[in-house]
C-alpha cells in the first residue's frame, strides 16, 4: 500500500515539475534567467490568440474565374509553341475559358488534340474553338484555392508571425488570422501580391518605340496610354517602371513597349534573397533558377544579346537591362527603387511562389491589444470566481473530502496550463471558457465518487473500504462520461473554426487531466490518510 502511495505522489510531483518548466516562458522569471538555461528551456509556452493579444483578421476571396482565364492563356501559349515547332501556320488566342485557333485545319486539330486530349473542339468561321469542360473549370477553381492557401501559408511563415491561423472557408474564401502583427498594412500587401514574375523583350524596333524616351523620364500613365493605345503593335503592350523619390516620396513612372508573350516566368525560380549593391549601397533581389530554368535562361540571353530584357513582377517593370552576353549559371537580379523592408518582402513572395489567381480582400478587422488585455482580465476574473465558488461549495458540502477535491482542482488547473504550454497551444477567449468549464467538470468526477462513498458508509463499511469501493464502482461511470465529452470536443476541433477549436483544445486537455487528478491525485491523498492512522470516521 505505502509503495503504491509513494509511486502516485512521485508521479504527481513529476507532472507538477514538468508543468512549471513548460509554463516558465509565460512568467517574469523566464526573462531574468541566464541565457544558458533559457537555451535548454521551452521558448514559447502558451501563445495568446488573436482576440487576446491583438492582430488582424482577414478574409480573402480567390478569383476562380481569373484562374480559369490564366489557365486558358497558358494552354494557348503552349499550343503556339507546339504549332511553331511543327511549322504549322496558325495562332491560338485565349478568351475567358475558350481557346481560339485560326486558321482551322486538319493538321492543327490533330496536333492540338493529341497534345491536349481533354479539350473539346468546335469549328466556326474557319476557326477552331476549344472550350474547357465544366468539370475541368471546377477543378481549376478548386486547385486555385488550395494553391493560394499553401502560398499564403508559406509567405506568412517566412514573414515570421507566431501561430497564424490560415484556413479555407466556403468554396473560394480563405481566412487569415495574424496575432501580434504590428504592421497590418505590410502583412496585407505581402499576402495580396500575385507575384507573377515574367521576363519579356523590350520592343525597340516598332514605330511607337521611337516615341518612348530611352532615358528614365517620368510620364503621366493615363495620358500616355490614351495617346498611344492605337499605336501599340499587335503582340505588344505598354507597362511601366515605378520610381520613388526617397526624400519626397513622390512616385513617377517610365513606360516600356514590350512583347506581350513572356520568354520565361518565375515558375523556374528556386531561390530569391536580398543582396546589397556595393556601388550604390542599395538592396536588390538575387534570384537563382532551377536546372531547367538555368538552361532556358542561358539560351535566351545567348539568343538576344544586345537586346533589352524587362524583368516584370505583377505587371510592373522592375528593370530592363541590355543583355551584354550569354549568362550561364542560372542567376539574375531584380533591382529597383525600394527600401530594405520592401526588398525582403519581395524576396519572400518570390520564394513562396506566385498566387494562381488574384485574391480580393473581403474583410479586414484589426483587433487592438487593449481589447485583448481587457479580455484576458475578464477571463482571469471569470476563472477565479468559478474556482472560489466551486472550492467553497465543495469544502462546505463534502467537508474534508471536499478539501481533498479542491487540492485535485488546483492540480487540474496547473496541469492543464502546463500541458497547453508544452504543446504551444493558442489560448483564445473561447479557450478560457473551456478552462472555466473544465474547472466545473474537475469536481464533477469527485462528486460521483463521494456520493458512492456515502452510500457505502451507510451500508456499514469502514472508511478505507468505503473509499476503495467508491472509486471502483464509480470508475466506469466516470470514464463513460469523460469519453463521450471527449468525442464531442474532438468533433468540435475537427469541424469547428478557430474560436471553436480553441474551446475544444482546452476542453479535451482538461478532460484528460481531470481523469488523472481525480483517479490518481485524490486517491493518493485518501490512501495516505487511511494508511497513516486508523481512521474511524470519514469526513464526507
Amino acid at each position: 500500500m505505502k509503495k503504491n502511495i509513494k509511486w502516485r505522489f512521485s508521479l504527481i510531483a513529476i507532472a507538477l515539475l514538468a508543468s512549471f518548466i513548460a509554463l516558465l516562458p509565460n512568467t517574469p522569471v523566464y526573462k531574468i534567467m541566464h541565457k544558458a538555461y533559457r537555451d535548454i528551456m521551452p521558448d514559447k509556452g502558451i501563445i495568446l490568440g488573436l482576440d487576446l493579444q491583438g492582430g488582424i483578421y482577414l478574409v480573402y476571396e480567390v478569383e476562380g474565374v481569373k484562374a480559369v482565364q490564366l489557365n486558358a492563356k497558358r494552354i494557348a501559349g503552349s499550343i503556339n509553341k507546339l504549332l511553331l515547332k511543327k511549322e504549322i501556320k496558325a495562332e491560338a488566342t485565349a478568351n475567358e475559358a475558350e481557346i481560339t485557333i485560326a486558321p482551322a485545319s486538319s493538321d492543327v486539330r490533330k496536333t492540338v488534340e493529341n497534345a491536349f486530349p481533354t479539350l473539346a473542339a468546335k469549328e466556326a468561321d474557319g476557326r477552331l474553338i476549344y472550350t474547357l469542360s465544366e468539370k475541368e473549370t471546377k477543378s481549376i477553381k478548386e486547385n486555385a484555392v488550395d494553391q493560394a492557401l499553401e502560398t499564403i501559408r508559406n509567405r506568412i511563415d517566412q514573414f515570421g508571425v507566431s501561430e497564424p491561423v490560415i484556413q479555407r472557408q466556403g468554396e473560394g474564401e480563405i481566412v487569415v488570422q495574424l496575432p501580434g502583427v504590428k504592421d497590418p498594412k505590410r502583412a496585407i500587401d505581402l499576402i495580396g501580391k500575385t507575384a507573377q514574375l515574367e521576363f519579356k523583350l523590350v520592343d525597340d524596333e516598332s514605330k511607337l518605340a521611337a516615341e518612348i524616351p530611352t532615358s528614365v523620364k517620368p510620364v503621366d500613365e493615363d495620358d500616355f496610354i490614351a495617346k498611344t493605345k492605337d499605336k501599340i503593335p499587335e503582340g505588344g503592350e505598354i507597362l511601366f517602371e515605378r520610381h520613388t523619390n526617397r526624400e519626397s516620396g513622390e512616385v513617377t513612372k517610365h513606360p516600356y513597349l514590350l512583347k506581350k508573350d513572356a520568354l520565361m516566368t518565375g515558375d523556374y525560380l528556386s531561390e530569391a534573397k536580398v543582396a546589397i549593391d556595393s556601388r550604390f549601397n542599395t538592396p536588390y533581389i538575387s534570384v537563382t533558377f532551377n536546372p531547367e530554368g538555368a538552361k532556358l535562361f542561358e539560351e535566351l540571353t545567348g539568343k538576344y544579346v544586345k537586346k533589352r530584357m524587362a524583368i516584370i513582377l505583377d505587371g510592373n517593370v522592375y528593370s530592363a537591362p541590355v543583355i551584354q552576353e550569354k549568362i550561364a549559371g542560372g542567376n539574375a537580379q531584380i533591382s529597383g527603387s525600394y527600401s530594405m523592408e520592401e526588398a525582403k518582402d519581395l524576396a519572400i513572395v518570390l520564394r513562396a511562389g506566385s498566387l494562381p489567381a488574384p485574391v480580393n480582400l473581403l474583410q479586414n478587422i484589426t483587433v487592438g491589444p487593449s481589447l485583448g488585455s481587457d479580455s484576458i482580465e475578464a477571463g482571469k476574473r471569470a476563472a477565479l470566481v468559478a474556482f472560489i465558488l466551486v472550492a467553497v461549495f465543495m469544502g462546505i458540502y463534502y467537508r474534508m473530502a471536499g478539501v481533498i477535491a479542491d487540492f485535485a482542482l488546483v492540480l487540474n488547473i496547473i496541469f492543464l496550463l502546463g500541458a497547453m504550454a508544452a504543446i504551444n497551444a493558442t489560448l483564445t477567449m473561447p479557450g478560457i471558457a473551456g478552462i472555466v468549464l473544465a474547472i466545473g467538470m474537475a469536481v464533477d468526477t469527485n462528486v460521483l465518487m463521494f456520493e458512492r462513498m456515502r452510500d457505502e458508509i451507510k451500508l456499514g463499511k469502514t472508511p478505507r473500504a468505503a473509499v476503495d469501493s467508491g472509486y471502483d464502482k464509480a470508475f466506469l461511470t466516470i470514464v463513460d462520461s469523460h469519453v463521450t465529452t471527449l468525442i464531442t470536443a474532438a468533433v468540435l476541433f475537427q469541424f469547428g473554426t478557430g474560436p471553436i477549436k480553441g474551446f475544444a483544445v482546452t476542453l479535451s486537455i482538461g478532460i484528460a487531466i481531470n481523469l488523472f487528478t481525480s483517479l490518481v491525485g485524490t486517491k493518493a491523498v485518501f490512501d495516505y490518510l487511511n494508511s497513516s492512522k486508523e481512521v474511524k470516521n470519514l469526513s464526507i
